[in-house]
């Protein structure tokens, strides 16, 4: 079988990856062997192959966590899946009891352990799911990383609740899947960009309303202004770095940020005054478990949701899928076609 590899740490696709002929992987006690059909791309896919994600990254590695295939063989013990099934990965496949400075370490596909960019993989049974039965392969291979992520931000813990406010940053893949789920929750969604083409698209996929960056610089003040002055109920935080002192400031007393992406940096400058005088809880989000996974498709099932992919790639022309976003050029998810359906 055929997979790329990652054997360097460079700045470049081309320079880091190689695409290999591999041997088919076995199937052993408890798992499953799965044909790959499709698999998307995340933001932390271009820091790991760059070494900023993990710098003693174990290499070679298959990259990306995100895929669905076809169910090929199973391991004995395996009782939630029979060859055929259509199933999506997990971004968590194990835990082991603590990692670096006694934090739990969680193992994650395309990092820890080799990812989905392979014609077959071999994972345990409790790394995978099933996967709505209305979505193609393609848009099933977004839900792993970006999906989830989305879903744990605005309807875990505290779920948002119909007209609230949600200020949702740019529209990549979690983004747009965060308009998507506070639309259904009937929520009012504020969508930034610097991209005046891409906020109306986003006005078409049912975004309340949506600001430029480029017009307003101080996003945050405009956001205030078209809220009353009192600010958003909760923002899907993707820029972290210098973006949050905005946040702090567009979000009501109260109110909730959820801290999902580093896009500017993973160092901020933040007064904790804010903070403290206006209530505000700020959550990291990181992805979420297989049951929540599951709950979010039972949710895609029944109100018909079906992801955003901007563009799918052959499986020869992956690497182009990563320069397209380094660019920033998508709207949605980026996909690669690994197989037929």
């Amino acid at each position: 079988m055929k997979a790329y590899v990652i054997r360097n740490l460079a700045n470049e696709p081309e320079q880091a990856f190689r695409r290999e002929e591999m041997g088919t992987p076995p199937v052993g006690p408890g798992e499953v062997r799965v044909r790959m059909c499709a698999a998307s791309l995340n933001f932390r896919d271009l820091l790991i192959f760059r070494g900023q994600y993990r710098p003693s990254l174990p290499l070679p590695l298959v990259p990306l966590s995100d895929g669905c295939g076809i169910v090929e063989a199973v391991g004995d013990r395996v009782r939630q899946f029979v060859p055929g099934d259509r199933v999506a990965t997990t971004f968590f496949q194990e835990s082991s009891d603590v990692g670096g400075e006694g934090l739990p370490s969680r193992i994650t596909l395309g990092c820890e352990r080799d990812g989905v960019l392979a014609e077959r993989v071999t994972l345990p049974e409790t790394g995978l799911v099933r996967v709505p039965d209305h979505l193609s392969d393609q848009e099933a291979s977004t839900l792993t990383c970006a999906g989830l992520t989305a879903w744990n931000a605005l309807m875990e813990e505290d779920p948002v609740r119909p007209g609230d406010t949600v200020l949702i940053q740019g529209t990549g893949g979690v983004s747009i899947f965060a308009l998507q789920f506070a639309r259904i929750s009937g929520c009012r969604t504020i969508v930034l960009s610097r991209h005046e083409d891409k906020l109306d698209r986003a006005k078409k996929l049912g975004a309340s309303e949506t600001l430029c960056t480029g017009a307003f610089p101080e996003w945050e003040k405009e956001v205030r202004k078209r809220t009353d002055g009192r600010g958003v109920d909760r923002v899907i935080e993707v820029m972290g770095g210098t973006g949050l002192p905005r946040s702090l400031e567009a979000v009501r007393s109260g109110g909730r940020i959820q801290i999902i992406g580093i896009l500017s940096g993973v160092a901020s400058s933040v007064s904790l005054l804010p903070v403290l005088m206006k209530e505000i809880r700020l959550r990291g989000i990181l992805v979420g478990d297989r049951e929540m996974f599951l709950r979010m498709n039972r949710a895609m099932e029944v109100n018909g949701l079906v992801p955003v992919v901007d563009r799918v790639y052959p499986f020869e022309e992956a690497l182009e899928a990563y320069r397209v976003l380094d660019r920033g050029e998508a709207f949605g998810k980026l996909v690669v076609r690994i197989s037929p359906p």
